[in-house]
């Protein structure tokens, strides 16, 4: 795991939070992928992506914790990541158990 000061910037914290959500039924998908890499330029994603790939279930939420305080988000931000976060949910068109505990754990984090 990487150290607490590790800082990133407010999108590669939104790029690691919705591999997160593509990775929470076990099922990333090509659209997925597509949707988040449509998001950021490819030199960002693949380093965001090979440390998401490199870190534990813990890790994962401890640097979004970690990362989530050190920016200044507004309601506006906030409602519209929220928003790109249900997109990858329901890139399927369901919306898992796994899905909707993640979900949760997002909102906790996050407000």
């Amino acid at each position: 795991m990487t150290s607490k000061s590790d800082h990133w910037t407010k999108l590669e914290l939104q790029i690691y939070i919705l591999l997160l959500c593509a990775n929470s039924d076990a099922e990333e998908t090509e659209l997925e992928i597509r949707m988040i890499k449509s998001k950021v330029d490819i030199k960002t994603f693949e380093k965001i992506y090979e440390e998401y790939n490199n870190d534990s279930e813990e890790d994962h939420f401890e640097k979004i914790d970690d990362n989530i305080h050190q920016h200044d988000y507004n309601n506006m931000e906030l409602a519209k990541f929220r928003q790109e976060a249900h997109d990858i949910f329901f890139s399927d068109g369901k919306f898992k158990m796994m899905e909707q505990n993640l979900n949760r754990i997002l909102d906790n984090i996050m407000y």
